[in-house]
């Protein structure tokens, strides 16, 4: 991959966690309030449906059993995790534990795809998380064990399903709209009957209900999960992971200009911090080896 498709692919994977950074917005201000399993099931399954049957797409063998995984790991377990995180916990406190998954994703890739991480790449991971906490922390905020035990497990599922996703691509022939389809019909099924008895079929939806679920499952989960899944089928999934940090950036910017909340000086810095750490994380072209030093040497010869 060259470098303007390299940019351009960074860019358009980018668009993913910029848009789930609107999720604390849409759950707080358009969905019913202490319906989590809801709506982690209507953003997903719909939208999982629609893409299997547009892409007619059919799995075989060992991606039964793989692609159910991944569909718990990147969506069921993952949006339990978000939605309950978003409505138990601070939103700055969830962000801050979720700032953490590149730290997991570079161990997992060593571990599971045998890549090495780099000095700079730690150094990016310090540069951003300390990012994320200028951007969304604040002294009144209030700790709730059992939000952040969640969010800490939503953080390992989305980073081991990053790796794995990495790990074995996606099935031969299949198109990415097909392996986005398959990941949220699973994770949906999953989903269905726990927050059916759990929390039931929810009673009264207004019109903005309405809009807040079908935003979520067409620009969340269709957008959002179709540019992810192809980001981290090209590029690296330390670089991916890193974009992760821009839903904070969102979720912070998104606050200021739509529910009119300050933004500080210090949550400018953050912002700019992550900006940087995601340029720390990028991908760089290998430099040339002796042999083809010589090579090149030889030809200008």
């Amino acid at each position: 991959m060259d470098k303007a498709q390299q940019i351009k692919t960074i860019a358009l994977t980018a668009i993913a966690p910029i848009v789930w950074g609107s999720t604390y917005i849409v759950t707080t201000e358009a969905l019913p309030a202490d319906s989590p399993l809801i709506a982690s099931t209507i953003r997903a399954l719909p939208a999982g449906i629609l893409l299997v049957l547009l892409s007619r797409a059919w799995l075989s063998g060992a991606w039964w059993a793989r692609m159910a995984l991944l569909g718990f790991l990147n969506i069921g377990l993952f949006f339990y995790c978000l939605f309950y995180a978003a409505t138990y916990l601070p939103g700055g406190m969830a962000a801050l534990v979720m700032s953490s998954q590149p730290v997991l994703v570079m161990l997992m890739s060593w571990h599971l795809l045998k890549t090495k991480f780099t000095p700079l790449q730690l150094s990016a991971s310090v540069v951003g998380i300390s990012g994320v906490s200028l951007l969304v922390l604040n002294s009144t905020a209030e700790l709730n064990i059992e939000g952040l035990l969640i969010a800490i497990l939503g953080t390992f599922s989305m980073a081991l399903g990053v790796v794995l996703t990495k790990k074995w691509g996606r099935p031969s022939g299949m198109s990415m709209l097909g392996f986005t389809g398959w990941q949220l019909l699973f994770g949906g099924l999953m989903l269905l009957p726990v927050s059916l008895w759990v929390e039931g079929i929810p009673s009264q939806l207004t019109v903005v209900n309405y809009i807040g679920y079908g935003y979520l499952s067409v620009v969340g989960a269709i957008v959002g999960y179709f540019l992810w899944f192809n980001g981290i089928e090209k590029l690296p999934s330390v670089t991916v992971s890193f974009l992760g940090f821009l839903s904070s950036v969102s979720a912070c910017f998104l606050g200021y200009f739509i529910l009119n909340q300050t933004l500080t000086l210090a949550q400018l810095l953050g912002a700019v911090a992550i900006l940087v750490s995601i340029m720390m994380a990028a991908p760089r072209a290998a430099k040339p080896t002796k042999i083809q030093l010589t090579l090149q040497t030889e030809k200008g010869n």
